[in-house]
């Protein structure tokens, strides 16, 4: 289908998305673990805007997901675009759905569109969990007397569950136990995401997701160009079988088979059809519906399963005609289990691999998981995609996308 074919088919209202860039993602302490959740938010902004051909002056508003936001200073949404060259005019909002983060943000961007507030929305999410401090909450009231006890802010603040007091960890035990997911499923599902993770690096599938980031080696020193994620290159299967489990004794659920802790950042550039037309942008795709769900929040693992159908009926599809699905993969059983509730082939599901095998920087893999279902759907010729993702305190999100025919993505070079 022609460039002048797709407009045809345009509504004004429609949330097409012109840009897309994510930073490859880093481990605990990593390649990209120098920089800032700002930064990395920074140069994939920055880089989505360059891909879309869009100057950074026609933005109206950025929408960006992050979860761990202390000691990052005000506003990190805003850094994030300033640092990106964003007009100081522009409005900023960082918002805060947990793991879903990225993909809430991608969702009010959309709704700004199709309420025809905005034409022109920056979105996406980032984290750097490995910057992310440990504090002493009751410093400021004095300490009299007595240890001072350390707390970890990426536990406290991402990945413990406030209601229950157990970390998020529990909540997929009690999801194993519930449905009756052996280790050996998890371990084996683990395996495969990883296998499929290696397989998409290596054909070159994640290239036109990834933005290279330039990393300083010091005075005199060659900088250091991260274009790959980083965790892949640590699989080892016979080593995952191994570990012990990380939440209870004689529990299913491991390190190897859960999402490891990670620094990221994903950005997309939307406009509304009318824009598209006028300034003649190239379409990567259409924002065609998305949801939410809540339910008890250590049964947060399933809520994907109530999130994406309402989607799917939101889209005005029926579930038939989704070609791909990606879920967040933040444990493997929680992939398992929604693939199994929603009786989705595991040839449609996480083709690319997922969070199990690429990592989950908290804030970024709500938008960063829509970049690679795009990719999905492009290499595969799918027309159709859903983006789920499960959420801390019992939520999800999801989202569908629509491939535009014969959309050129372009690349990013350092």
């Amino acid at each position: 289908m022609a460039l002048s074919s797709v407009y045809e088919a345009l509504n004004p209202g429609d949330v097409c998305v012109v840009g897309v860039a994510r930073t490859p993602i880093g481990s605990l302490l990593g390649s990209l673990s120098s920089l800032s959740a700002t930064k990395l938010g920074s140069i994939a902004i920055k880089s989505a805007l360059e891909r879309a051909k869009v100057d950074p002056k026609l933005v109206q508003e950025v929408y960006f997901g992050n979860v761990l936001s202390a000691n990052l200073g005000q506003a990190p949404a805003r850094q994030a675009a300033l640092g990106a060259g964003i007009p100081n005019s522009v409005i900023c909002t960082t918002i805060n759905k947990v793991c879903s983060s990225g993909m809430k943000a991608v969702m009010i961007g959309a709704q700004s569109i199709q309420l025809g507030i905005n034409d022109v929305i920056v979105v996406g999410g980032m984290e750097s969990m490995s910057n992310c401090p440990k504090y002493i909450s009751q410093l400021r009231k004095g300490s009299k007397f007595g240890d001072d006890v350390l707390i970890d802010g990426m536990l406290k603040d991402g990945l413990w569950d406030v209601y229950n007091n157990f970390p998020m960890g529990m909540c997929a035990e009690l999801c194993s136990d519930q449905y009756s997911i052996s280790r050996e499923e998890q371990d084996l599902y683990s395996i495969e995401t990883n296998k499929r993770g290696i397989a998409a690096r290596d054909s070159g599938a994640f290239a036109w997701e990834i933005t290279p980031v330039e990393i300083s080696s010091g005075r005199g020193k060659p900088s250091i160009i991260i274009d790959k994620d980083e965790s892949l290159a640590k699989f080892d299967p016979t080593k995952l079988r191994k570990l012990g489990p990380s939440f209870k004794k004689g529990g299913s659920v491991t390190a190897g088979n859960s999402s490891s802790i990670s620094d990221g950042a994903a950005a997309l550039v939307l406009v509304s059809g009318k824009k598209a037309k006028e300034l003649n942008l190239n379409i990567i795709a259409k924002i065609r519906g998305y949801a939410d769900s809540a339910q008890a929040p250590e049964l947060f693992t399933t809520a994907p399963a109530l999130a994406i159908p309402k989607a799917i009926i939101n889209a005005g599809l029926e579930a038939s005609q989704i070609d791909l699905y990606e879920i967040n993969e933040a444990f493997s059983v929680v992939a398992l289990v929604n693939q199994r509730l929603l009786q989705i082939p595991s040839e449609k599901l996480n083709v690319n691999g997922g969070a199990v095998s690429l990592g989950h920087p908290l804030g970024c893999s709500g938008a960063r998981i829509i970049l690679t279902l795009l990719g999905a759907l492009r290499n595969r010729n799918g027309k159709y995609g859903v983006a789920g993702v499960c959420n801390g305190g019992g939520g999800a999100s999801s989202i569908v996308v629509e491939l535009m025919p014969n959309a050129v993505v372009r690349r990013s070079m350092l």
